[in-house]
């Protein structure tokens, strides 16, 4: 089998590059990545060389070259996103063009290859965020939650949410969707709150905490989200989207402070800023479907994974030093 991994040198994607070669030897990956900011093949250093791996450096906007890779390729796992909501308030363009024009390309020439006879798969990464916002006594998302998003960023990952299904009632192109909830682990761009605040107090700095920290968002570590997309691309049913969360609510102070006891510091470093324009109180997923359909389960203890995670940042400085200068 062959699988078009869009984003793969981006966080998640490494990961599930990493992931899907170890459990799948007998599979091909090709990455396609645009290698923005957060795109680093770093990431995929120890696979460059796998005959079973091949790299190609393009945007998923670029109609011409995606319809030249799709013709042999049997799955599509879409991870490619602009996805940090703090730039997406301060230019929403690229989020628009690359998270719902790009998805619309992938699509088109997936189409074109479905209704030409062969046989082909497209998995969308979505994300929680789509949902919007819940206050701190409203039931967990799920899949029938109404569409609410509240950032240039969720907006444009709603808009290629709905695309996705479109192609599904238009076209009939066998298609999952997968929302999940905030992902954490190694090889996370260090503009995102886990990694950021671990390597700021490597350095010496304070961390940066917004208002007065009680926004509460449910953690699933990466290898979890990687095996519950496994479960949606063996088991999951055309047209169905699954909610993949970590079961592990945490408010910012609570991350703050758990991240403080691992480095062994104290309340002394943190730092309260101006809290995010339009900054969401709560996410959390129930998903409750994926565990009766597909027997998902996160295995990954937080409290274990952000050790391991800050351990991880901890022997890999010369990963992410340079991208923080």
């Amino acid at each position: 089998m062959k699988l078009l991994v869009t984003g793969g040198a981006g966080f998640i994607g490494s990961n599930f590059i990493h992931y899907w070669l170890k459990n799948y030897p007998e599979d091909q990956i090709v990455n396609l990545d645009v290698l923005t900011y957060a795109g680093n093949l770093e990431n995929l250093r120890d696979v460059e060389n796998d005959p079973r791996y091949h790299f190609v450096k393009g945007d998923i906007t670029d109609a011409t070259l995606v319809n030249d890779l799709m013709p042999d390729i049997d799955i599509v796992v879409h991870f490619a996103a602009e996805s940090h909501v703090d730039r997406s308030i301060k230019n929403s363009a690229d989020f628009v063009h690359t998270n719902v024009e790009g998805t619309r390309v992938l699509l088109e020439a997936a189409k074109n290859i479905y209704v030409s006879g062969r046989p082909i798969r497209f998995h969308h990464i979505s994300t929680d965020e789509v949902f919007g916002s819940l206050s701190l006594t409203d039931k967990k998302f799920n899949e029938t939650t109404p569409y609410d998003p509240r950032s240039p960023y969720s907006a444009s990952k709603a808009a290629s949410d709905h695309l996705v299904r479109a192609y599904y009632h238009t076209y009939g192109l066998p298609v999952t969707i997968s929302n999940c909830s905030n992902n954490y682990g190694p090889y996370q761009y260090p503009e995102k709150l886990i990694p950021l605040f671990i390597t700021n107090l490597i350095e010496g700095k304070k961390v940066p905490v917004y208002g007065a920290g009680k926004n509460i968002r449910d953690w699933i570590h990466v290898d979890d989200h990687n095996r519950g997309v496994d479960l949606i691309l063996k088991k999951g049913k055309s047209g169905e989207t699954y909610c993949l969360g970590g079961s592990s609510e945490k408010s910012n102070l609570e991350i703050t402070q758990l991240i403080l006891e691992l480095m062994g510091l104290g309340p002394e470093m943190i730092e309260y800023v101006p809290d995010r324009q339009g900054h969401d109180l709560r996410y959390a997923i129930d998903f409750t479907k994926a565990k009766n359909e597909l027997g998902f389960k996160p295995q990954i203890d937080f409290k274990d994974g952000l050790r391991h995670t800050a351990l991880w940042y901890k022997t890999n400085t010369a990963w992410w030093q340079p991208l923080k200068q």
